[in-house]
């Protein structure tokens, strides 16, 4: 299986392309500063990894990209790019949720491969909150038990035996539940997007171009001028 992943939801923009030949899959990927810098590097480091690889574009099984939730300049940076390449060349999209590729991220971290079991992922959504979902591992196979959402860090519920996962320890983790059993920092990379494509292309996940969209949670993206004043007052 050909491939091509990236992610750009966040502030670290990650892009692998895959080349399988005589049944053996060979990864190429680069991790670089994301946010502001994605619109005008993303492609560049994609022509580069598919050289790389000895790729066409035309080759490709499927682009594999981060939907969302996240940056909403970086998904739309995301789905132009994906919706492009797959119009000159032809072949599908696979938009992947990145909180699902958060949970996968951490599922490859873990020494224990009988861990984690229950994923709740979680990206920084700005604003003093959290984009967040939750998935348990089974047989291989991701499930989603949570829907994605949004919520503030210190109303996050967490069992015993639940994973943490995501970029947002940092910033928020004396604000999050102390009951969980483990947290791991990850986020939404390619090579977690290429773990997954597999199983979502099997279970009918591709689309033609023009259905490359993002995944919004949040129609709001920064706050009013008083609004902030009335923070900076309380504080």
């Amino acid at each position: 299986m050909n491939l091509l992943a990236f992610d750009t939801s966040t502030d670290v923009m990650s892009i692998a392309a895959q080349r399988t030949v005589g049944g053996v899959a060979q990864v190429w990927q680069q991790t670089a500063v994301g946010g502001a810098q994605t619109s005008a590097h993303l492609i560049p480091v994609i022509q580069r990894l598919m050289a790389q690889a000895d790729l066409r574009f035309d080759q490709l099984d499927a682009i594999v990209f981060g939907r969302g939730p996240g940056s909403f300049t970086g998904l739309r940076t995301a789905c132009s790019v994906a919706q492009g390449l797959a119009f000159g060349a032809k072949v599908l999209v696979l938009p992947v949720d990145t909180l699902l590729a958060v949970a996968e991220d951490a599922r490859c971290q873990c020494v224990d491969p009988a861990r984690p079991r229950q994923v709740t992922a979680m990206l920084d959504a700005r604003m003093d909150e959290l984009y967040m979902a939750c998935y348990s591992f089974e047989s291989d196979v991701w499930s989603q038990t949570k829907d994605p959402g949004l919520i503030r860090p210190e109303d996050l519920d967490a069992d015993d035996d639940v994973t943490l996962a995501g970029n947002v320890f940092t910033t928020y983790g004396d604000r999050l539940p102390v009951s969980a059993a483990l947290r791991v920092a990850a986020l939404p990379t390619a090579g977690a997007l290429l773990r997954l494509a597999p199983a979502l292309l099997a279970a009918g996940g591709a689309l033609p171009a023009d259905e490359a969209l993002p995944l919004y949670i949040r129609d709001k993206v920064a706050k009013t001028t008083a609004e902030r004043m009335a923070e900076k007052a309380a504080a």
